[in-house]
């Protein structure tokens, strides 16, 4: 009979190498067990290596959980950020950029919602969650506002405040990403995208047009 477990990884590889798989392993484990399902054990099993060498890498499962947060957080930053820092692009196409960032395949899975709700959902972790995404989230929030604002200026749009579509925009996210976690068949990344870019289009018509 064939077996089917993670082949053992050489003991060799780098240890930014190392790191990471145990990395994928917890997103992997998390997904399918949620966090207090979840063991060193399983992790290293997961990531084909032995429980010794993930202990050397990472001390504890507390230790690995909270990088593994991190690692989603600047994967995430990374994405949004890569455009919204670029001169050549308008405001809007800028906003556009951050928007279609956040249902990116690579950001915006099953596996990866399902990590992302389950810090948030278990209060042991929730205060862990706000210290190493929160920080990211105003980021993005307060260059939203920003963008929203020159925009606000230059179409001379009235009664319309920057901070409050910023919030909004947040929320929508939020909720998006819930709901694809919770009703995969229903809402889709594409959909999800083109709801978000519908709402900016109301508010700003002369920005977000067809």
């Amino acid at each position: 009979m064939v077996s089917t477990s993670p082949q053992k990884k050489p003991r060799t590889a780098a240890p930014e190498v190392r790191r990471k798989q145990l990395i994928e392993a917890t997103i992997t484990c998390i997904a399918r067990k949620g966090i207090s399902g979840t063991t060193l054990n399983a992790i290293a099993k997961e990531a084909g290596l032995s429980l010794g060498l993930a202990n050397f890498h990472f001390k504890s499962k507390d230790a690995l959980l909270s990088e593994t947060l991190r690692h989603l957080a600047a994967e995430h930053r990374d994405m949004w950020l890569r455009d919204a820092q670029r001169g050549d692009l308008s405001d809007a196409e800028k906003l556009r950029s951050i928007v279609s960032s956040q249902f990116h395949p690579r950001i915006c899975s099953q596996k990866k919602l399902a990590v992302w709700f389950a810090f948030f959902g278990e209060a042991n972790h929730r205060k862990a969650y706000r210290l190493i995404s929160s920080q990211i989230d105003m980021e993005r929030q307060d260059l939203c506002t920003e963008l929203f604002g020159n925009i606000i200026s230059e179409g001379e749009y009235v009664d319309t405040d920057a901070d409050q579509v910023a919030q909004t925009l947040e929320g929508l996210f939020d909720g998006l990403w819930l709901n694809m976690l919770m009703y995969p068949a229903k809402f889709r990344r594409d959909i999800a995208e083109r709801q978000v870019i519908d709402y900016l289009r109301l508010v700003f018509p002369r920005h977000f047009c067809i």
